[in-house]
């Protein structure tokens, strides 16, 4: 109990919020969590909704790992394995004040160069088994499906069949596919898809690779500086390549807090109305205006980081995100958003659970 300053006091498990101060010391998102479950603010229990959180199918890596395109990498991985152990997972997203997850396949299994019918394959037993658990667990899961998007014919295909058959809510993509940006035309029956079907499209990155050179050496470069990165050039293409303009009821989600876009969203403004447009492309507005356009997560560890994009973006476009159970999760998600100044119920309800009900159309 922490009444000093009159922001915090645990009675029981109710969490006793005073709307408008932080409840947490700065940048906890690195400690072990604060806030189990039930998350009760005030009296009113507030369910949480993560929809950064990851996993692995162990078949569908059978199919793929004798292939010369995957020698030397690691395609399994400890953490990733607890969808495979349920009882595990569920024990972490109780301690970590997490109702429900969104599921979706690790990075590490989007195997961009499969031929077709490998492809399928691939896509098919991820998804049936992302369904499966969640038929098992609804109260606690739901999918973000995958698709394969080397094979856009396909994809659509796959995306129409998982949301309409297998109750998917969307589907996570990376941030390129191949040496692809996601705004080529050819992903354009894609996205018309994904907008008919009012599917949620998670962006996440697959490290920059156009920089992998320089972010050798120490330091988790490639992750820490060029994950957010890739989502950046993503996003910045699907701005100024007109997709956004082209499908404008598109529900588009960019990881790891859309990595720099809001940060220098008025640098790219200031390119938008420059004199010589240099840097001005398709778009139909200024920059900063699709904004209200791209869905961001949370997971971005630092307290005035997370300050900031409620700042540019507004909590009507912030979801909880954790990168469970990846090294870099943020395990302490609810400490770090309630360490946040200025934030009312109205803001900690539509970020903990209000916005993603709207968006993967769930009812809890």
């Amino acid at each position: 109990m922490n009444t000093e300053d009159n922001t915090i006091e645990f009675v029981s498990c109710d969490l006793c919020y005073t709307a408008g101060k932080p409840a947490f010391e700065k940048n906890p998102s690195t400690l072990k969590s604060q806030t189990p479950l039930p998350i009760v603010i005030n009296g009113k229990k507030i369910q949480t909704i993560d929809v950064h959180a990851h996993c692995q199918v162990s078949e569908a890596l059978e199919l793929v790992k004798n292939r010369p395109e995957v020698a030397g990498q690691t395609l399994a991985g400890a953490d990733f394995a607890r969808v495979e152990n349920i009882s595990s997972r569920l024990e972490d997203m109780d301690a970590m004040g997490i109702d429900m997850q969104a599921l979706s396949i690790t990075v590490f299994q989007h195997f961009h160069w499969a031929e077709k019918d490998l492809a399928a394959e691939i896509i098919r037993i991820q998804n049936e088994k992302l369904a499966e658990i969640c038929g098992q667990y609804p109260e606690r899961f739901v999918a973000l499906g995958t698709v394969s998007l080397q094979h856009p014919d396909l994809a659509v295909q796959q995306l129409d069949h998982s949301v309409r058959n297998l109750d998917h809510r969307g589907v996570m993509i990376t941030a390129t596919i191949g040496e692809d940006e996601l705004s080529n035309p050819k992903f354009n029956p894609f996205w018309a898809k994904a907008e008919e079907l009012e599917a949620l499209v998670f962006i996440h990155p697959r490290h920059f690779k156009a920089a992998a050179q320089r972010f050798e050496g120490r330091g988790f470069l490639s992750n820490i500086i060029g994950n957010p990165l890739d989502t950046t050039v993503a996003l910045a293409h699907l701005i100024y390549e007109g997709v956004l303009d082209q499908y404008p009821d598109l529900r588009i989600l960019g990881a790891h807090g859309g990595g720099l876009l809001p940060s220098y969203i008025g640098r790219y403004d200031h390119g938008h109305n420059s004199n010589d447009r240099g840097g001005c492309g398709l778009e139909q507005k200024k920059p900063s205006e699709y904004l209200k356009q791209i869905y961001f997560d949370t997971l971005v560890y630092g307290t005035e980081n997370l300050r900031h994009l409620l700042n540019e973006c507004g909590s009507s476009q912030l979801v909880l995100g954790t990168d469970h159970p990846a090294g870099m999760a943020n395990i302490n998600p609810i400490a770090h958003l309630l360490s946040v100044d200025g934030l009312s119920n109205d803001d900690i309800e539509a970020i903990c659970n209000g916005n993603l009900k709207k968006l993967l159309k769930i009812n809890m």
